[in-house]
């Protein structure tokens, strides 16, 4: 699957030649920023669509084979590496095939939208207890969802109706938007939509969020954030405030057809999960060895 095209961007004296130039003068600042000074930089990244392809199944999603090798090159070369995803933050550590790598003792997984942490250093698992809403939504959602053919992903925490595997995908993702949305309304949740799936979370929380939050923690002097989707927005837009506040970062998008809108949102795209590690393989070749 291609993705999207960009018009091309003015070449950067600044940036090295192996890297595909951002097509934003603020793209390109927040690169050059990383490379200037990488112990201080903080690189993040969604999983589905970003460090793993997008596949029928959630069950079956796999990090894409340079994914965790790339992970793992950048985390010994900068200051901080993370994966930031609405999945729950243990079931990507398997899923990804993240524990048990002694290069990325580092790692920080914020999974559920940030309100869920796992860090690879010690091994723990913080999660929040859980939304009243999500029992009553687990509840109701077969009732709800008939015979479109959609399928629910317990996430413990959240559930996410998925219709990809549905007779008619977009069809049965237009019919249960709206009784979606008034269900998580009623019970005081946050509707997510994203790429044929339809997620009903907690709310007061966001990747966004997730990401300046990590950025303080951390003392990140630049900030790369990937992603591949609309929840992935939120955090786009904290990088571009980020920028507001003298902090330089570059929106990176694991491009698709499925949501080509993103590009113009994001600073520099590339082709799907390969790209994205590509470009973190690529980056890390660039940066001196710690």
């Amino acid at each position: 699957m291609g993705s999207p095209s960009e018009p091309p961007a003015p070449p950067s004296a600044a940036l090295p030649a192996e890297l595909p130039v951002p097509r934003t003068s603020a793209g390109r600042e927040g690169l050059a920023a990383l490379l200037a000074d990488p112990e201080r930089a903080l690189v993040a990244a969604d999983f589905d669509g970003t460090l793993a392809p997008i596949v029928p199944d959630p069950a079956q999603a796999r990090a894409h084979p340079d994914a965790v090798p790339a992970l793992g090159r950048l985390a010994g070369r900068v200051g901080t590496v993370a994966v930031v995803t609405g999945r729950p933050a243990d079931v990507v550590v398997r899923l990804g095939g993240l524990d048990g790598h002694p290069e990325l003792a580092g790692l920080t997984v914020l999974g559920a939208y940030g309100a869920e942490r796992w860090d690879a250093a010690t091994g723990e698992l913080h999660k929040p207890p859980p939304h009243p809403g999500i029992a009553t939504a687990r509840a109701e959602l077969p009732g709800i969802l008939g015979r479109t053919g959609a399928s629910v992903e317990d996430k413990g925490g959240a559930l996410a109706v998925h219709t990809r595997r549905a007779p008619d995908p977009a069809g049965a993702f237009a019919e249960l938007r709206e009784p979606l949305a008034g269900l998580a309304a009623r019970l005081d949740l946050a509707l997510e939509p994203g790429r044929m799936v339809l997620e009903l979370r907690p709310p007061g929380m966001d990747k966004g969020e997730a990401l300046t939050a990590l950025v303080r923690e951390t003392g990140a002097r630049s900030v790369l954030y990937a992603g591949d989707d609309l929840g992935d927005l939120a955090a786009f837009e904290a990088v571009a405030a980020l920028r507001g506040s003298g902090i330089p970062g570059l929106r990176l998008c694991s491009g698709s057809e499925e949501v080509a809108e993103l590009t113009a949102a994001t600073d520099l795209t590339v082709d799907g999960p390969a790209g994205v590690a590509a470009f973190l393989t690529t980056l890390a070749e660039c940066l001196p060895h710690g």
